[in-house]
C-alpha cells in the first residue's frame, strides 16, 4: 500500500493493528497536516490541538521560521558525530546558556536520555566531589513521577502499568510523597546525591505542589549538599507562563532537564543544563551520543528558542492559560471534580461517576478539539503557546458543550 491508495481512516488503523506494537492507545483520528494550533486529518477535517504532542509543539505545528532553519541546515550538514566539531554546537551552547543563566550544557536527543544523563552525572559527582562510597549513591524521587520509560527510570516509577513485568530493577532510589518537604528531609542521608523532581507532575494529572515546596526543596538540597534536579521536559520553555517553571518560586536547580519543545516538534533534541562544577565531572569517553549535539538538531533548537522569546509566546501562555483555566472553572458541570493549571498546562479532573475521561475526549474530537485522558479520570489540556483569545474562547465553548450536566 502507498499513501495515495489509502483514502479512509480505517485503512490506516488496519495497518497499525496489523504491523505495529500495541504499546499505545491513541484516539482514532489519523492526522496528516498541521499549522499553528490546528491539525487536519486524512479526510480534511480540522481540529484545534489541545495536547501539543505532550508540550513538544509549544511553538505551534510547522512553525515557518523553525522549518526554514531546519531545511537550510539539512542542505548543508546534518551529522558529524562528536568525533568532529561543527559550527552550530558552540552557538547553541552560548545562546541557551545566556537565555537560561546556565553555565554548561550537555546535549542529548530525547527527554529520557536527559534524565538518564542526569542520574549518571549526579552519581559521579557524589563519588568524586561529595565523597560517597562507591556504589552507595542514593537519589530521591517522588511518588507518581513520570521521567520516561527506560528500564532504569521505570524502576523508580510508582505506576504499576509502567513497572509490571519489566523487573528486576536497579537499586539506588528512594521514593517520597510529592509536595511534602518533611518527607524529603527525612529521606536524606549522607549517601544522598540528588533529588529528582518535576516542578508540576504532568503525566500524573497536572499535579501542582503546595506553594513554597520547590523553594524548601532547594534549601534542603543546599544544606545537605544534594544536587537538585528539576525535570522541566514538560514544564519548561514557556508552558507554565515562564521560561522555566522554577521561576515561579525564584529558585535555580543544579541540573535542569529540557526536551520536547526544545526543537519545536521538528526533531528530537534534549539537554541537561548545569553549573560547571556538576557537569565538569564528565571526562572524554565517559558519556555521549552519536546524534547528541548534531548540527541539524542545534540549528533547529536555536531557532525554536528564538521564536519562543521573540514572538512573545511565553507571555501569551500566561495570559491565555489564565483565561482558559478561569473559563473551565466557571463551567457549570456536575461532572467536574477539579480544574488545575499553571499557564497552558491544565487538567480537568472528572468525578469517577462520570465514567472515565476518554469518552469526553472522544466527544471533544467529534467537535473538532483534540485532548487526551490521563489516569482514567483526567483530561489534559496543553494547546500550543500561539493560541489566540478567539481560539481559547472557542475551545471553552466545546468544553462547555461536552461537559454540561
Amino acid at each position: 500500500m502507498t499513501l495515495e491508495t489509502l483514502d479512509r481512516p480505517t485503512d490506516f488503523l488496519a495497518l497499525e493493528a496489523e504491523y505495529g506494537a500495541r504499546n499505545y492507545k491513541p484516539l482514532d483520528v489519523v492526522l496528516t497536516r498541521g499549522e499553528g494550533v490546528h491539525v487536519w486529518d486524512v479526510e480534511g477535517r480540522r481540529y484545534l490541538d489541545c495536547l501539543s504532542a505532550y508540550s513538544a509543539v509549544n511553538q505551534g505545528h510547522c512553525h515557518p521560521r523553525i522549518l526554514e532553519a531546519m531545511t537550510r541546515q539539512a542542505s548543508r550538514l546534518t551529522l558529524t558525530s562528536r568525533a568532529f566539531r561543527n559550527d552550530q554546537l558552540g552557538l547553541f551552547y552560548e545562546e541557551f546558556c545566556a537565555l537560561t543563566r546556565s553555565h554548561s550544557v550537555l546535549p542529548m536527543n530525547t527527554g529520557v536520555e536527559a534524565v538518564e544523563s542526569a542520574i549518571k552525572v549526579a552519581r559521579k559527582w557524589g563519588y568524586e566531589v561529595k565523597g560517597v562510597a562507591e556504589g552507595q549513591a542514593e537519589i530521591i524521587v517522588c511518588a507518581d513521577n513520570f521521567h520516561g520509560r527506560t528500564l532504569s527510570v521505570v524502576g523508580f516509577s510508582t505506576d504499576p502499568v509502567s513497572r509490571s513485568g519489566f523487573g528486576p530493577f536497579g537499586p539506588g532510589f528512594k521514593v517520597v510523597p510529592f509536595g511534602d518537604p518533611a518527607a524529603l528531609e527525612a529521606a536524606i542521608t549522607p549517601n544522598t546525591v540528588a533529588f529528582l523532581v518535576e516542578p508540576i507532575q504532568g503525566e500524573a494529572g497536572v499535579i501542582i505542589p503546595p506553594a513554597g515546596y520547590l523553594a524548601k526543596a532547594r534549601e534542603l538540597c543546599t544544606r545537605h549538599e544534594v544536587i537538585l534536579i528539576l525535570d522541566e521536559i514538560q514544564t519548561g520553555l514557556g508552558r507554565t507562563g515562564r521560561l522555566l517553571a522554577e521561576e515561579h518560586e525564584g529558585i535555580e536547580a543544579d541540573l535542569t532537564l529540557i526536551g520536547k519543545a526544545l526543537s519545536g516538534g521538528f526533531y528530537p533534541v534534549s539537554a541537561v543544563l548545569s553549573n560547571k562544577e556538576v557537569l565538569g565531572v564528565l571526562k572524554p569517553g565517559e558519556h555521549g551520543s552519536t546524534f547528541g549535539g548534531n548540527p541539524l538538531g542545534c540549528a533547529v533548537a536555536r531557532m525554536a528558542l528564538r521564536v519562543l522569546v521573540e514572538e512573545g509566546m511565553i507571555d501569551n501562555a500566561a495570559v491565555q492559560g489564565e483565561r482558559l483555566t478561569r473559563g473551565l472553572r466557571d463551567l457549570r458541570s456536575n461532572l467536574v471534580k477539579d480544574v488545575r493549571g499553571r499557564g497552558l498546562m491544565i487538567a480537568v479532573e472528572l468525578h469517577e461517576a462520570a465514567g472515565g475521561a476518554r469518552a469526553y475526549c472522544v466527544a471533544l474530537q467529534a467537535r473538532g478539539l483534540l485532548c487526551k485522558e490521563t489516569h482514567d479520570h483526567t483530561i489534559r489540556i496543553a494547546p500550543p503557546l500561539v493560541i489566540t483569545t478567539d481560539q481559547t474562547d472557542w475551545a471553552l465553548e466545546q468544553f462547555e458543550a461536552v461537559l454540561a450536566g
